[in-house]
């Protein structure tokens, strides 16, 4: 059994071009359209097994986030269903979740807590965790408080020390120093070892090659191609380079092998 399942996700968002549409299409009772529609996903498919690691990948807008925000169930889909077996943590907006008013402390707590994790089991990780994002003594002062780079390190530190199944990155990877850059790589690496199972949003060749044998390439919300790596990146190249591909547009995902 896949321990990632995606089954027909589509996600369609009403876009209006006032914010008074808004107001005249509850007015009327949606007795009229004031919107128009726009899918952000459409029909994607798409089953990951323990450990494996794979990269989302696409162009701006091509709905990467959007997938990965329905796979951490921050969004529901319009239609289709997400399955996940297992512990789920996502680094998607760095900080986003954060209640600004608690310290970090009180937030890697809360976050544990929605995870399903005991009491005990976080307190035994909180130091472990406060090394790891070497915020020092602000690690008990509010969030608000904080620099844009240590909410990232606060970020880092309570999503991949909770021991998940799943890990969500969002370019995240991107962020931060070179130092804690090369440690939070050096943490994924260790995690990979105890076959976590990773999936990553990431324009960075490089770091899609030293992680992942897998890719899946998205346009307009669609998948265009999955398979390896060394197979997809060329592809997804073209599609960045010339903002079509030269073979003909795939009508449904073909699986690169």
């Amino acid at each position: 059994m896949a321990l990632v399942e995606l089954k027909n996700i589509s996600k369609c968002y009403n876009i209006y071009q006032r914010p008074v549409d808004r107001l005249k299409e509850i007015a009327w009772r949606n007795r009229r359209c004031y919107h128009r529609e726009f899918w952000a996903l459409r029909d994607v498919n798409l089953s990951i097994d323990r450990g494996e690691a794979t990269a989302i990948l696409g162009p701006n807008g091509s709905g990467k986030s959007t997938l990965l925000q329905a796979m951490a169930g921050v969004i529901q889909p319009t239609t289709g269903s997400v399955e996940v077996n297992g512990r789920l943590t996502a680094i998607l907006e760095l900080g986003a979740g954060f209640q600004q008013e608690y310290t970090g402390r009180e937030n890697v707590m809360l976050g544990g807590m929605i995870l399903g994790m005991q009491k005990e089991e976080m307190l035994k990780k909180m130091d472990e965790i406060a090394e790891f994002a070497e915020i020092g003594e602000f690690f008990d002062q509010p969030v608000k408080t904080y620099s844009s780079g240590m909410v990232v390190r606060l970020a880092f530190a309570a999503c991949i020390n909770v021991d998940p199944d799943v890990l969500l990155i969002d370019e995240a990877l991107a962020v931060g120093d070179v130092r804690f850059q090369h440690k939070c790589l050096n943490k994924i690496h260790v995690l990979q070892r105890k076959q976590k199972t990773i999936i990553f949003v990431s324009h960075h060749d490089d770091l899609v090659r030293q992680f992942c044998k897998k890719a899946v390439l998205l346009d307009g919300g669609r998948i265009l191609a999955q398979g390896p790596v060394d197979e997809i990146l060329p592809v997804y190249k073209e599609l960045m380079e010339n903002g079509t591909l030269a073979t003909k547009q795939f009508s449904a995902p073909v699986a690169v092998t």
